[in-house]
Parts: C-alpha cells; sequence; structure tokens
C-alpha cells in the first residue's frame, strides 16, 4: 500500500500511512498480552481487599514503605487514579513518603507492564522494570523522608484532610478473597475492573501506540543519534539515563501507553538503562505534574519534579550497572520493532485465544448485575473506572444522585458540563446545577469557587 502511495506522487500519504502501519502491527504483538494482563490486574483488584491501604502506612519505616510497595501492586496501573489514591491516603493519615512509593508501585510493579516488555522488546526489560522498581523505591524512601518533609508537606495534608471523605456513612462487608473466587458475583466484579481499566486507558494506549509508530517507522537514526549520546562510556550511560524522562514529560505519555513508545526509543538508540528511566518516568508526564500542583501546591509539586527524575535517573543507571555485571545486557536492537505483514504464528494463536477470553470477559461485565456483582463499586462517568464508592476520591451530587470518581481530574471535568456526563434525560440550567452540588475534593471546591464569581453568584445586590 505504502509503495503505492509512493509512486502515485504522495509521499505525505506513505509516510502516515508507515507510521499507522508500524502502530497497528505494533498493537498486534501485544493484544494478547494486554487481555492477559489487564485480565490478571483485574481478578486481583476485585477479590484482594484494600482497606488496609487505610492503615499501617503512617510512618515511612521499612515495613511500612513494604506494604506500601504490596499494596501498590494490586492496584490499577493508571497513573491517574494512582496519583488520586496516594492523595486519599495522604489526606487519612498516611505518610507522605509512603503514599509516594505507593504511586511508584502502582505504576512500575505491576503485571500487565511487564508482559508487554516482554512481547515488544525482551525479558531483560521487564526484569529490569521490577528490578529497578525495587531499587527506585528505596532511593525514593531514603531520598523522600529528607526532601519530602516539613511545613509544605503538612500544610498539603491538612488542606486535603480538611475535604476528606472520611465521613461517608456507606460501609462495605467485604467477603474473604478465597470465597469470592468460588463466586460468581467475584468474577463480574473482576471482568468490571479489566473493563473499566481499558476503557479508562484507551486514549494513552492509542497515543502510545501511534506516537511509537510514526517514530519508529519516520525519525531517521541520524536524529536519535543527536538526541542521545553514543560512544562515551560512561557519559553516554548518564546522559541517556536523563534525557529518558524529559521524553516522558514532553510526549503526554503515561501509563501502559508508555511501553510501546520505550520500545521505538530502544529501537532508535537509547542505552537499557535510558530506556528504563522513561518507562518509570510516567508519573511526570505533564498532565500528572499539573494534578501534583493542584494537590499539594506548586512548591511541592516542583520538589516532587526534581526528587521523582532523581530517582529515575538514578534507577535506570543503577539497574543497567547491574545488567551490565551479569552481562544480561540486550546487545542486538531489532531493525524493525515488529513484523511487517500477518503469519501464522504463535502471536496469532494467542490473539485468537484471549479475544475469545475477552469475550467472556465482556459478557461477564454486561451482566454482573444478573450475577450479583457490583456491590459497592461505581463506574466513574467521566473515564470509566471502577471505583470503590467508599474510597472514592471525589464525589459530585447532582439531580438527587450521587456520582464517584477516580481524581479530582475526572470530577472537574464532570462539573463542567454534568448534564453531558451523567445518564438523565433533562438539561437544567448551569446556574441551579453549581448551586446544589456537593463538592468533597479540595480543587474542586476552588473550581466552584471560580465559577461563582464569574457569574456572579452570592454578590449583594
Amino acid at each position: 500500500m505504502n509503495q503505492v502511495l509512493l509512486v502515485s506522487g504522495l509521499p505525505i500519504l506513505a509516510d502516515v500511512g508507515r507510521g499507522v502501519e508500524e502502530a497497528f502491527f505494533m498493537f498486534w504483538d501485544t493484544a494478547w498480552a494486554l487481555v492477559l494482563g489487564f485480565g490478571l490486574s483485574g481478578a486481583v483488584q476485585a477479590f484482594v481487599s484494600r482497606q488496609a491501604m487505610q492503615v499501617k502506612l503512617g510512618d515511612h519505616r521499612p515495613a511500612s514503605i513494604a506494604r506500601a510497595s504490596g499494596y501498590g501492586m494490586v492496584s490499577s496501573s493508571c497513573s491517574y487514579a494512582a496519583s488520586a489514591m496516594a492523595k486519599s491516603l495522604i489526606a487519612k493519615g498516611a505518610d507522605f513518603v509512603t503514599a509516594m512509593v505507593f504511586m511508584f508501585a502502582s505504576t512500575n510493579l505491576v503485571v500487565e507492564l511487564g508482559i508487554v516488555l516482554v512481547v515488544l522488546i525482551g525479558w531483560q526489560f521487564a526484569a529490569a522494570e521490577f528490578i529497578g522498581g525495587a531499587i527506585m523505591i528505596v532511593l525514593l524512601a531514603l531520598l523522600g523522608a529528607v526532601a519530602l518533609t516539613g511545613r509544605r508537606v503538612e500544610a498539603a495534608r491538612s488542606r486535603l484532610s480538611a475535604v476528606s471523605n472520611d465521613e461517608q456513612a456507606e460501609e462495605l462487608q467485604h467477603q474473604p478473597w478465597s470465597r469470592r473466587l468460588r463466586s460468581r458475583s467475584g468474577w463480574a466484579d473482576a471482568a468490571s475492573y479489566t473493563m473499566a481499566d481499558l476503557t479508562m486507558l484507551r486514549r494513552e494506549m492509542l497515543v502510545g501506540y501511534l506516537v511509537a509508530g510514526f517514530l519508529a517507522a519516520l525519525v531517521p537514526t541520524g536524529v536519535w543519534n543527536a538526541v542521545f549520546l553514543q560512544g562515551h562510556g560512561t557519559w553516554t550511560q548518564v546522559e541517556n539515563v536523563i534525557v529518558g524522562p524529559l521524553i516522558a514529560i514532553i510526549s503526554f505519555v503515561c501509563s501502559i501507553g508508555n511501553i510501546p513508545l520505550a520500545a521505538a526509543l530502544w529501537h532508535g538508540g537509547i542505552s537499557f538503562g535510558g530506556v528504563v528511566s522513561f518507562v518509570f518516568a510516567d508519573l511526570i508526564a505533564m498532565p500528572l505534574l499539573l494534578i501534583y500542583r493542584k494537590f499539594y501546591g506548586g512548591h511541592l509539586a516542583l520538589r516532587l519534579l526534581v526528587v521523582f527524575w532523581t530517582v529515575m535517573a538514578a534507577a535506570g543507571l543503577v539497574t543497567e550497572a547491574l545488567f551490565t555485571v551479569a552481562d544480561i545486557v540486550p546487545t542486538v536492537r531489532p531493525l524493525r520493532v515488529v513484523p511487517e505483514h500477518f503469519s501464522i504464528d504463535y502471536t496469532t494463536v494467542l490473539n485468537i485465544v484471549f479475544l475469545m477470553v475477552f469475550v467472556v470477559l465482556y459478557w461477564l461485565y454486561r451482566h454482573r448485575d444478573r450475577l450479583g456483582g457490583g456491590a459497592g463499586y461505581a463506574i466513574d462517568p467521566v473515564c470509566g473506572m471502577q471505583v470503590e464508592r467508599a474510597n472514592a476520591p471525589a464525589t459530585y451530587s447532582f439531580e438527587d444522585s450521587r456520582f464517584f470518581f477516580c481524581s479530582d481530574r475526572c470530577a472537574e471535568r464532570f462539573a463542567a458540563e454534568p448534564a453531558g456526563f451523567a445518564t438523565t434525560p433533562h438539561k437544567a440550567e448551569t446556574s441551579e446545577i453549581m448551586e446544589e452540588h456537593e463538592w468533597q475534593s479540595p480543587s474542586a471546591r476552588a473550581w466552584q469557587k471560580w465559577w461563582r464569581k464569574r457569574r456572579g453568584i452570592g454578590r449583594r445586590q
């Protein structure tokens, strides 16, 4: 197809076709892994109780750091959801550094990322994700104990605690996970988590695959050589692990969507440690930096950026050194990230098998009410994520209905147009909506104050 476009004198369309083709085959190569990874993640989220997250995280001693890492591993891999959950933990009394450790583990020590890394660029990168992730958490605990303390941290905690939704009257009685494994409702909830996470991350994955496809297909080797130093020994390794997070910041791609982009960077010439630090850096993508600014204030958000960037780069450098000593750093870079055409191989067979698994999961999701699932859960009307009502980071009341959100980011989008997101046949007037709703998040209240000031609500006549 691309050759036809070139012959017909449409080189731009040919380049677009090459980029899209590369992105599609990258997705095709990892489709089964996505279903497997998100399916396992959904099962863990449904069957493992997270009530203990609200306690036993009050300091950053080794035991608390280990618990926070474990809780993060069984949570959603979405960067936005992880940041919202960390904020909720802080509001409920968790140590600030320990909450950040939870966030790091939630986005780096999860099975779906490891599976996709194995498929796209090799087992060494998946091993580096977990080994380097542990190193990064240790570094964060050590550096955070010095840099992430003080009056600004306490001020942020006080602000968040003042509007925490701990007062919710709803009490959820969770069955033991062993009993839920044998229940239809438990598997219906697991399927709902899977479908909700896929729905929530669809945009990140789409952007990640497209950007990676175009980078792999169209960016000349000379450009990569200009960005990443090569052939300078230690200086090459240091420069690459610093530049990796920078690309994560400006790419706006986070969560699992940055794995295809990591494959493109490896194909382009970045060092092993640079790829590792880039994968770690999904928590400092630009949208998340803006979220930190809302949660914790500008000064603390800047401090988080410096600390996160430092530990991500250092973890990438240390991981590469360990793998070099063990002589397991990959030495061959693929000429292409993915195959050029379809073929009957293990990938095709696995895709067919997991397509059937996906159909079963979708059926469970669509019939979860009939199967007894959904108790204590709600679906975020903005992003589609499934959240526990008792632990929702933000809620909103509109037309006698209460909505639950995975983060303030989704709550604010809902606030801008509640009638558009809510499943209601009428459109209430905007002024009535804004006067009657209830907020339980700090950034939402700030948004309400700005809206009222602009509309003149509450002014003296």
